[in-house]
Formats: structure tokens, sequence, C-alpha cells
């Protein structure tokens, strides 16, 4: 796996003129769970700012309780606070860790941003230990760069 091969599919799917928004996220979080193999859960949180909380958008992965996590809370609320991106190499390390499954080893974060303002981000959880590298989140934020644009 190659992330420069799946930069055009990334394209070719959030430029998809058949499909709605939520479609191509949709299908852009089972395309790298499908392509990356320590991808295990790939969803988006979108960011409500007047109440400071996040809601959960498109996913792929097991279901989830957390559709709406308050700024400030696990990796996502610090995320939304800090606006960088945030890897945890072992998510049983962290205290402020909300689990979402025993599987879940570790997780990346990486805030969206657009015009400059952080509206939400995507959420990867993964079930090894330590799998992900700058280039994940180099990848990641081209991904979130192309997203941007469906705003």
């Amino acid at each position: 796996m190659n992330f420069e091969q799946l930069k055009p599919n990334v394209i070719q799917i959030l430029e998809d003129t058949s499909n709605d928004r939520d479609t191509k996220l949709k299908t852009l979080c089972q395309f790298l769970s499908d392509n990356v193999s320590y991808y295990n859960w790939v969803g988006f949180y979108f960011a409500n700012h007047e109440t400071k909380t996040l809601h959960l958008g498109p996913y792929v992965g097991a279901e989830t309780d957390h559709t709406v996590i308050p700024f400030g809370k696990g990796i996502c609320g610090q995320v939304a606070e800090s606006n960088a991106n945030f890897v945890v190499p072992d998510v049983s390390a962290q205290d402020n860790y909300i689990a979402c499954s025993f599987t879940v080893k570790s997780e990346i974060v990486v805030p969206l941003f657009v015009n400059g303002k952080n509206i939400g981000q995507i959420d990867i959880d993964s079930h090894v230990l330590n799998p992900f590298t700058e280039a994940d989140e180099r990848f990641l934020e081209f991904v979130n760069s192309e997203v941007s644009k469906l705003f």
C-alpha cells in the first residue's frame, strides 16, 4: 500500500457528481478501510461550535455509541480544541480516551479545515498498536484538504 497511489482514487471519489456529500464521504471511508490494512474504523465527526460538540458523520466500521462528543473529551474532542493532529500509539496509555471497543489499540485524528476554521475531523481507529506514521498524517491531511472542497 502506497499512499501516493491512493490519492487519485480519493480525488475521483470526492469529485463523483452522481453522489451527494454524505455518500462521497461514506464511500471514501470504505475506500480507506479497504486499502489500508490497519484502518479498522474510519469516520468523520463534524463540529457544532455553538454547542461545542462533535457530531458523528459518515463512517465505516463497528457501530459506535459516540455520536456526540463534547469538545475537550476524548481524542476527537481534544482535536476540536487544539486544531492539531493527534496520534495515539496505544489508547490504553491515554487518560482522556473514550473507549469505543476493546479491539481498538491506537487512533489517529486529523482536523478538517474549511477557510481556516476547524469544522470537523477524520478519525481512524486501528486494532494494531502503533501503526500510524508521519506518512499517515500527511496522507490524511491530503484527504481532508480534498474533503474541504465539498463544503
